[in-house]
């Protein structure tokens, strides 16, 4: 009688716990924010579109940084202006001047911009 009893239990406990098995494959893609998720966080976020990447600038711990400005990497050929963010491209900021000189720098994923004399660092924003 107890081998039969423990059987029930035994079997009951397989069942049980089987059924809080998850056996769904859960897949999780991290992209990189892209310009419409970045100005809907700040409107007032002042960034460009690099070779696929959002960079932003105004972050003090990246203004306090003595970075070397290295060669010259391209210019800001379109702005953008509070439009459908989704069309926002590379080569196109929205608050920089159009002609705005990109540079890269000593420091990976960091962008210096020289415009009107001025120049600006720009940090590339990534998942992860």
């Amino acid at each position: 009688m107890n081998k039969l009893i423990l059987g029930i239990m035994m079997t009951v406990s397989i069942f049980y716990l089987s059924g809080c098995f998850d056996s769904e494959t859960k897949t999780s893609v991290e992209t990189h924010p892209d310009a419409k998720e970045v100005l809907s966080l700040n409107e007032n976020a002042n960034i460009l579109q690099w070779e696929g990447l959002i960079y932003e600038t105004d972050i003090e711990w990246v203004n306090e940084l003595e970075l070397i400005k290295k060669g010259s990497v391209g210019e800001i050929t379109g702005l953008f202006t509070n439009g459908d963010a989704k069309l926002f491209k590379n080569g196109m900021a929205n608050k920089l001047p159009i002609g705005a000189k990109i540079y890269s720098t000593n420091t990976n994923g960091i962008l210096i911009v020289e415009y009107n004399g001025e120049e600006k660092y720009y940090l590339a924003l990534v998942e992860g």
